[in-house]
């Protein structure tokens, strides 16, 4: 890949970036907690199963679960 479109890739990727997290500025915190956790039981679903598409989903979904609860 060249140098134009890394950086071309790169604003792509920021203007999504900051896009997606202004459309999150008026959910309630336990929704930021849901969307949360979500985030980080897919990362960690993906990372214990070295990739796996339903390891994704599954930890996707407890995450969800747990964040919603958090706080309550």
């Amino acid at each position: 890949m060249n140098t134009t479109m890394k950086k071309i890739s790169a604003a792509v990727l920021a203007v999504t970036l900051v896009a997606s997290l202004s459309a999150c500025s008026n959910w309630s915190k336990r929704d930021r907690n849901t969307a949360i956790g979500a985030g980080v039981g897919a990362v960690g679903g993906a990372v214990l199963t070295d990739g796996s598409a339903l390891g994704t989903l599954g930890g996707a979904a407890v995450g969800g679960v747990i964040g919603h609860q958090v706080g309550k």
